[in-house]
Parts: structure tokens; sequence; C-alpha cells
């Protein structure tokens, strides 16, 4: 279905065109935007091995691994049924913490394996439990302190002050995660799946 929503507006777009004889503008920005796309994703790769490096020097020297250490008390009462040495728990904090410091690519295979854990916890193997919904919306709308992508993205695109972003993205994914905890807790206590 999508694949036909992209077809009409393809064609639409080729067919105004050429009914307002505009063809040769349209494809000066086919062009132009091309080349911009380009700037943009050398620019890009550069902030992003930096970002990236900066992820592997904190991963390696533990500040991961401490900041979960931090999360944890405040992350076992979001989780009651889930015992603070599961293996569930540990990828839990690392995806958070990952989170936390802007590393989405460092935090995807700690949340799979996390869910992974979490489904071989779950008593209803068809049907997701209600850890597992926490986790996702803990996950989705997680707190960031330093917007890396963004930052890179802004950087790339000639900004002059690329990191004035941080300051509403704490507020906003601050704003995201307690609504999320909260909607989730709401639907939990309405379902009365508590502790599963």
């Amino acid at each position: 279905m999508v694949n036909v929503v992209w077809l009409i507006l393809l064609l639409g777009g080729i067919v105004t065109s050429a009914w307002s004889h505009g063809v040769g503008s349209v494809t000066q920005a086919v062009v132009n935007g091309s080349e911009k796309a380009v700037e943009v994703a050398f620019g890009f790769i550069g902030i992003m091995s930096l970002w990236l490096g900066l992820a592997k020097i904190a991963e390696a020297s533990g500040l991961m691994r401490a900041l979960a250490r931090t999360m944890a008390p405040l992350v076992s009462r979001l989780f009651p049924g889930i015992p603070a040495d599961h293996p569930a728990m540990g990828n839990m904090l690392m995806n958070m913490a990952a989170n936390l410091l802007g590393m989405g690519g460092a935090a995807t295979p700690f949340g799979l394996k996390a869910m992974q854990e979490l489904q071989a916890l779950n008593p209803v193997k068809d049907r997701a439990s209600a850890n597992m919904i926490t986790f996702l919306a803990i996950n989705t709308a997680s707190i960031n302190l330093v917007p890396a992508t963004v930052i890179a993205l802004r950087v790339a695109a000639g900004s002059r002050h690329p990191a004035e972003i941080v300051g509403p993205t704490i507020f906003a994914t601050s704003v995201a995660a307690v609504v999320a905890i909260a909607a989730d807790r709401v639907f939990r206590r309405r379902g009365g799946d508590d502790q599963v």
C-alpha cells in the first residue's frame, strides 16, 4: 500500500511539473538537492566518527557501566518482577545508559538482548509482558543528555551553534520519559497487571 502512495506522489509531481512547464525547475532542484545531500553526508560522517569514538571510549572506560549501576535502584522499582541479578536487568541498564549518553548505536544491541531475556521470563509467550511494554515505553522516550546525531546533522548543515539543541533535548526527552512512565503505570493498573 505504501508503494502505491509513493507511486501516486511521484507521478503526481511529474504530471504537475509538466503541466505547469516547470520540468526544468524540478530537474534543477533535484540536482541541487542531490549535491546538498552528498555535502551533508560527508559532514555527517566526520562528526559521527568523533561521537562514535567517544562512545567507544565511554564504554571501554567503564563510564556506561558506572552510569548503569547508578540507575539500578530506580530501574529495579520500575521492573519489580525482575530479579536484580537477572541478565534482562543488566541489558536494560546498559541500554538506558547508552541512550542517556546519546549512543543509539550502542544501545540497540543491549535493547534487543533485553527483550530476548524479558521474553524468557514471560509466562505468556504470544503476548508482550508488562515489563516488556514498560521497557519499550522507556526505550522509546529515553532521556538523552547528548543528542549526538542531531548535533552531527547540524554541524553537517553548517550550523553556527550546533550544540544549542542540548538544553531543549534534555527537557523534551525528560518530559517524554515521565509521560511514558506515567502512562505505563496508569495502563498497568487498569489492566491489573502490576507484577508480570
